[in-house]
């Protein structure tokens, strides 16, 4: 099987059925590097539920997603075979069930030395995709983290686990290293100070859009570290400002640009991109798509940084 996506010069870029870039579909017996995973899922959510729609909504979007990285100056899709993989099962309704059967699919992808893209779903399903990926690993991660919120809030309605908690529950149960792991895009209103104790406490390197503005961020770019460990990337598209993605579930103004996010996935330098998922995603809430394509065009960014 050749794993390049299907051309837009001989089939329109609206017709065919659709995948992931217009990729091919594989199984984990095939012969890829990187799959793509859909994660239909959003039992976690605390206010605007669709994200179970976005693997479907992003493939139809990604018809649109081309190859050739101008900045970068290759095309990832001759670089990497890149497969559509489908979606991991998920149950509506049970977030226990759906969280085993998580763990479990994407225990299979890395047992089958493959690595991945998880295009979900709300935040919550991070949290067994790290799981399975600390156990592969043998020891902590470093998390690259885009986001609005800390994601370390406590538990809600007597619920541990929802979108808002998954780094809280990475840390505490030493999934990641906190101190080699960075958000980016975080911004207020928050619901007390105290909120900001557990990232104080563990040394999370939590970097504001404040941080990336006032400074300027070619400045900023600068002070991004070299990861030489084991790293993730969980991209939550509620990272952008409003303008940029309304299709979310928790909206926050104030945030960044599609640019200002190319620019740091640019600038980082990860010797060992283990995996890496997008999150939260609501194509209810979208407007014409213009969420889906900042999440089409944050895959292609993390593609291209994976190694051969």
């Amino acid at each position: 099987m050749e794993f390049k996506p299907m051309s837009g010069r001989e089939f329109p870029r609206f017709s065919a059925i659709k995948t992931f870039f217009r990729l091919p579909v594989a199984s984990l017996q095939d012969d890829f590097d990187i799959g793509l995973i859909g994660v239909p899922f959003d039992g976690g959510v605390s206010y605007r539920p669709g994200a179970r729609f976005a693997p479907t909504r992003v493939r139809e979007v990604s018809a649109l997603g081309r190859g050739y990285n101008w900045s970068r100056g290759e095309n990832v899709f001759e670089r990497l075979r890149v497969a559509d993989l489908g979606d991991c099962s998920t149950v509506p309704i049970d977030m226990k069930q759906t969280y085993e059967k998580i763990e479990a699919y994407f225990t299979s992808v890395l047992k089958a030395g493959k690595r991945f893209v998880a295009v979900g779903g709300d935040h919550s399903t991070t949290l067994p995709i790290l799981r399975a990926v600390r156990k592969h690993v043998g020891k902590p991660i470093s998390l690259i983290h885009f986001d609005a919120h800390l994601d370390t809030y406590p538990a809600a309605w007597g619920q541990e686990y929802h979108h808002g908690s998954f780094a809280r529950h990475a840390v505490e149960e030493g999934l990641i290293d906190a101190k080699s792991s960075w958000q980016f895009g975080l911004r207020g209103p928050l619901a007390g100070g105290e909120d900001l104790d557990f990232v104080k406490k563990h040394g999370l390197n939590s970097t504001t859009v404040d941080d990336i503005r006032i400074g300027g961020l070619e400045a900023f770019l600068k002070k991004i570290p070299a990861f030489d460990g084991p790293t993730y990337i969980t991209y939550d598209i509620d990272c952008l400002d409003p303008a940029y993605a309304p299709g979310t579930g928790t909206p926050v103004p104030g945030g960044l640009t599609t640019y200002e996010v190319q620019r740091i996935f640019r600038a980082l330098k990860i010797k060992n991109l283990v995996g890496c998922d997008t999150v939260e995603l609501s194509p209810p809430y979208d407007h014409v798509d213009i969420t889906a394509m900042a999440v089409v065009d944050a895959v292609f960014e993390m593609l291209c940084l994976f190694k051969k």
